[in-house]
């Protein structure tokens, strides 16, 4: 990519808001509760009528899983906080340090917790731009994740008197840098180990599957990336499997489950597992906790004998890669 930086057109500024999930600000039990209170009462993520949910969501629901993500969390916390927000700003930085100018400035935001979607938008607009592209951190679209962003972008600038102008991003799970820079992590990653994996296992977040019987594109999305990553690196369909993690409650959710099937692949003697998590841009509980402890835990009690976690792309170069291509293809007109 060029390292040249991008100038806005007519002498005005413009905003590059990266926004990714979120995170609690510190790994304690209070602190977990007060961020999965926000994140659980979005009605995007839960579709319950809110006179059934929000008292089971108040009582049970956060009595016990706040103190369980709270042990999660410091799992993986680092000195510098959450994994997540750690990667979500070095992404930032390093964006701004290729695209940025006078006239281009480049900022991120969680979409639960700080730093918030509103505040940012009123950072940048105070700071002059009259223009704000927000790209959220999901390759694969849903209405649970990009379309929380987005109802957050708007109700921010519900706020303002003066709106700037303000632009959105497709979902990306199927642009070649982004398959490119996914399918080189997962080569790199198996060429460094000393074991050949019996199979990939390519694990995407988990929704209810009635959310897709609705409309919502995301298991075509994942599905659709698999497939790309996978004919890249000359796979067939035996080999790469595609399944979904991080489900709640007793509702059916997309299948096939990551947890069931490392312990099934292990049973059929597929001792040797490599796992990526092509929904997750940066690292966070869902891939450091969840896949990399939890996983590894599960597919070495049903017999695996090696386990390996690909990287999350992070900040890595063919990150910044894939959200420079993105930014100015999005930005066209507004850039010179």
């Amino acid at each position: 990519m060029t390292d040249l930086h991008m100038q806005a057109a007519e002498h005005s500024k413009i905003g590059v808001l990266l926004v990714n999930l979120g995170t609690p600000d510190g790994p304690d039990t209070w602190s977990v509760r007060r961020y999965l209170a926000e994140f659980l009462s979005d009605r995007r993520v839960i579709e319950l009528p809110r006179w059934l949910w929000q008292p089971l969501l108040h009582g049970p629901v956060l009595t016990v899983r706040s103190s369980k993500a709270a042990h999660a969390y410091r799992q993986i916390w680092t000195r510098e906080g959450s994994p997540l927000l750690v990667y979500t700003k070095a992404q930032a930085e390093r964006l701004a340090a290729r695209i940025g100018s006078g006239s281009v400035m480049v900022d991120f935001a969680m979409t639960y917790g700080k730093p918030s979607i509103a505040s940012k938008i009123a950072a940048l607009t105070e700071a002059g731009c009259d223009r704000i592209f927000v790209l959220a951190l999901y390759p694969q679209y849903s209405a649970t994740t990009t379309g929380a962003v987005y109802d957050r972008v708007f109700a921010a600038l519900k706020t303002l008197r003066k709106q700037p102008a303000l632009r959105t991003a497709p979902a990306f799970y199927h642009r070649p840098a982004y398959i490119k820079a996914l399918a080189g992590s997962i080569r790199t990653h198996i060429e460094a180990l000393d074991f050949a994996p019996d199979r990939v296992v390519m694990s995407y977040h988990g929704i209810p599957k009635a959310y897709c019987d609705r409309g919502d594109p995301y298991d075509r999305h994942c599905l659709e990336t698999s497939r790309l990553v996978g004919g890249a690196l000359g796979w067939d369909s035996d080999f790469l499997l595609t399944t979904f993690q991080s489900r709640f409650g007793r509702t059916e959710w997309l299948q096939p489950y990551t947890d069931k099937t490392l312990a099934a692949l292990a049973g059929q003697g597929a001792t040797k597992l490599v796992v990526a998590s092509p929904a997750f841009f940066s690292d966070c509980l869902e891939t450091l906790e969840e896949l990399a402890i939890k996983g590894k835990a599960q597919f070495h009690a049903a017999g695996g004998t090696d386990y390996s976690i690909v990287p999350c792309l992070n900040d890595s170069d063919a990150a910044i890669d894939v959200l420079e291509n993105t930014v100015r293809r999005e930005l066209a007109g507004w850039v010179e």
